[in-house]
């Protein structure tokens, strides 16, 4: 059985898991929310604390969760406050994988094997413990609901939910819209959650202005290669014209010329032939 109190990692984790499919919300940005979840967990556990944008280690012993420590010894190895959006942004690939099969040990997740189109093999996580999902939601519900500050764990929860994009998972539609612009309101009401949250979308950002940029340079590129050859074709085609025209120009000159010499003969010849 797992403990009464998860992780924030572990919450953020079983909030985007959906029970229909046994898959996650967002998976590519929860990656960096359970990079920044982790943050968020070691501050409160008093490991940690923010300096700036930055983060800078006050006490460097473990806290007995080995995904925990083990994100505290690499900010430990530092050696100085590294940037949140630098230690989100940095490669956090299988960060996921690694918290289901922590779940999936401490019995709070069931991993199911099967196949996709009858070839590929897949794994999907049902919820066991359907009460402490069902309590992290209600967390959630109450705060959006009443509007009262809700405590630092609760609102750290949900601006990493805001910031990775599981507003839409938990309040869809139309009618969950006010629900989720209060979501992205809690933000404010924890410091370090928030610093996280908006390093987790800065990344995000920063990502995608890296990819429109290569867009860009991809098609100006293209549009500058095609200049330049439009260029080239018309400066060579200038000379090309011009001696075009040279040519047709002294064939004319040659016909008028040969044209004038016959003429000159037929009026020799007339005039001889009224002579005699």
């Amino acid at each position: 059985m797992g403990r009464s109190r998860r992780t924030i990692p572990e919450e953020l984790l079983l909030l985007a898991l959906d029970p229909a499919t046994g898959t996650t919300a967002q998976p590519q940005s929860l990656d960096l929310g359970l990079a920044g979840a982790q943050l968020v967990e070691l501050a409160l556990a008093g490991r940690i604390a923010p300096d700036g944008d930055r983060i800078a280690v006050i006490l460097p012993r473990p806290t007995g969760d080995p995904t925990l420590d083990s994100a505290l010894e690499l900010l430990r190895r530092r050696g100085s406050p590294v940037r949140a959006v630098h230690w989100i942004g940095g490669p956090r690939l299988g960060l996921r994988q690694t918290y289901l099969t922590h779940l999936e040990r401490c019995g709070m997740v069931h991993a199911v094997e099967n196949q996709m189109c009858g070839i590929l093999p897949t794994t999907r996580y049902q919820a066991t413990e359907t009460a402490v999902s069902r309590q992290i939601r209600a967390r959630l519900d109450t705060a959006i609901r009443t509007g009262t500050p809700p405590d630092a764990r609760t609102a750290a929860l949900a601006a990493l939910a805001h910031a990775v994009g599981l507003g839409k998972h938990l309040y869809p539609g139309n009618e969950g819209r006010s629900s989720r612009s209060r979501l992205r309101d809690l933000i404010r009401h924890d410091p370090m959650g928030g610093l996280v949250a908006h390093a987790v979308m800065d990344v995000q950002n920063g990502v995608a202005g890296q990819a429109a940029a290569r867009r860009s340079s991809q098609t100006g590129g293209r549009g500058k290669a095609a200049a330049a050859a439009a260029a080239g074709r018309a400066h060579t085609s200038a000379p090309a014209a011009a001696m075009a025209a040279a040519a047709v120009g002294q064939s004319t000159a040659q016909q008028l010329s040969k044209e004038g010499r016959r003429r000159g003969v037929t009026r020799a010849s007339v005039r001889t032939s009224l002579s005699h």
